[in-house]
């Protein structure tokens, strides 16, 4: 900060990277207050000698400034604060009344709280103010500084609390894209094992949070639930009703995963075509949505008090994502960096290739949006969320879903065909989003098939909706 921003920004009240102090012979006080604050939030100045009255600031100058400078950033280095901090300073003389400035950096996530005396003296930055935080907020950032430790503790749930289905349906699809993986042999508790569900004989959190049953999640993370709302309008306020879908899922994050994909792939136009009776893979935009769910899915804090949240409006799709990222985004998309909060649920996900292997995903969400729509994403967050923006028009104007008749199937779609009925002769009560990933066919691609099947007696359907499942005639 140069002496022209200095002045600037003594000419308006509502900098929330700034802050000023009068400090004529001695550090205030109050200045610890600050120097939380900022370290807690992102950053800012605390200005010596400037005394505020109302909204007018008046020069007041330090008597000594050399010793105030020394006094403050001995203190910073020495035990009132709970970690070690350093500060930027700078000197300014106005009509021989001299001010120090100092800049008070963020910390890193995995260094927060930053508090003085005692955790109850840990302060936040907002509207341009000092605040205490509250103990939620406290406990946020004890969590952030937590990465990859809190889906790896354990519960007192064993192997056989875990809802049996789950299980079934996971290692289905292992097996489809991992045909030759040496778990593949292994039975169920000690695939859980290297996968990281169960340790010890325990289910992990993370363990819990992917194969959980309802009620067990719902005993053991007491706000668990990701919601999913469609709302006809650009807001809630241009809405006909507060939304026309909503979907609270409280299952565990492998069934939620595909009830809310489900709801995603009708809301978006999706181009289908088959060239030889298949479409090799999902448009560069659909992907983009599923690396954000599953982003979503594995960096989200599960015990917050705020809740994982998905919201379709008709111009835009925002994920809402409790929990800080674990650096700048700046640096996640330059170094493509990648630390999940939750590595147990990040290395089961990834396992199914449902997100990226290497890196963060980020470039992936940003380049397939823009493919389509010429538009790209908008990441903004805090210390305790994130979340990501993408927008379908600059207009606002709505898309919906395009499909296009498939005509003639050959040699390698009957090969589909058969990988199709394979895949619900061994586990019958998948749904069609989830053979859709299995087989790596579009959902279309699917039914289409599906429909073949049926014609030709070699399928039927038992039961209705999520309920229901297939029989193998022949």
């Amino acid at each position: 900060m140069n002496k022209r921003e200095l002045i600037e920004k003594l000419q308006d009240i509502e900098w929330e990277d700034f802050e000023v102090k009068e400090a004529k012979s001695e550090v205030p006080k109050s200045a610890w207050e600050s120097v939380s604050a900022f370290s807690n939030t992102a950053g800012g100045w605390l200005v010596f000698g400037v005394k505020k009255t109302g909204k007018e600031y008046e020069i007041s100058g330090v008597n000594n400034s050399e010793k105030i400078s020394q006094d403050f950033l001995g203190i910073l280095r020495g035990n009132k604060f709970n970690k070690k901090l350093n500060a930027k300073c700078k000197k300014y003389t106005f009509n021989g009344k001299n001010i120090l400035a100092f800049y008070i950096e963020a910390k890193h996530p995995r260094e927060k709280p930053i508090y003085y005396d005692n955790p109850k003296n840990t302060f936040i930055r907002a509207g341009g103010a000092d605040q205490r935080a509250s103990q939620e907020e406290i406990d946020n950032f004890y969590r952030t500084s937590s990465f990859e430790e809190k889906d790896k503790e354990l519960t007192n749930l064993k192997f056989e609390d875990l809802d049996k289905d789950t299980i079934n349906q996971y290692r289905s699809f292992f097996i489809q894209v991992n045909p030759t993986h040496r778990y593949n042999s292994f039975k169920d508790e000690e695939f859980l094992e290297k996968l990281g569900a169960i340790k010890d004989n325990n289910v992990t959190f993370g363990g819990l949070l992917i194969f959980g049953k309802d009620d067990d999640l719902a005993d053991l993370i007491s706000n668990y639930r990701i919601e999913y709302l469609e709302i006809a309008g650009t807001s809630y306020e241009d809405a006909p009703t507060r939304y026309n879908y909503r979907l609270s899922s409280e299952k565990n994050l492998f069934s939620a995963f595909f009830d809310i994909y489900e709801r995603i792939i009708k809301q978006i136009e999706i181009p289908f075509s088959v060239k030889q009776g298949v479409r090799d893979d999902d448009p560069p935009h659909l992907q983009a949505l599923r690396e954000a769910l599953v982003n979503l899915i594995i960096h989200s804090d599960y015990f917050s008090l705020q809740n994982p949240r998905i919201r379709v409006f008709s111009d835009r799709f925002e994920f809402f994502n409790p929990g800080a990222l674990p650096k700048k985004i700046e640096l996640i998309l330059k170094e493509d960096f990648s630390l999940p909060r939750n590595p147990t649920i990040a290395k089961a996900f990834r396992f199914l290739r449902f997100s990226e292997n290497i890196g963060s995903g980020f470039h992936k969400m940003i380049n397939g949006w823009n493919s389509k729509y010429r538009l790209k994403p908008i990441i903004e967050g805090d210390f305790d969320f994130y979340k990501i923006t993408f927008p379908l028009s600059k207009s606002g104007t709505t898309t919906k879903t395009t499909t296009y008749p498939i005509t003639k199937t050959t040699t390698k779609g009957e090969d589909k065909e058969k990988e199709i009925f394979e895949v619900i002769e061994n586990n019958p009560s998948l749904s069609v989003s989830q053979i859709s990933l299995m087989v790596d066919l579009s959902i279309e691609g699917v039914r289409y098939h599906i429909k073949n099947l049926k014609k030709k007696q070699r399928i039927k359907r038992r039961g209705h909706g999520k309920g229901g499942s297939w029989e193998v005639l022949r």
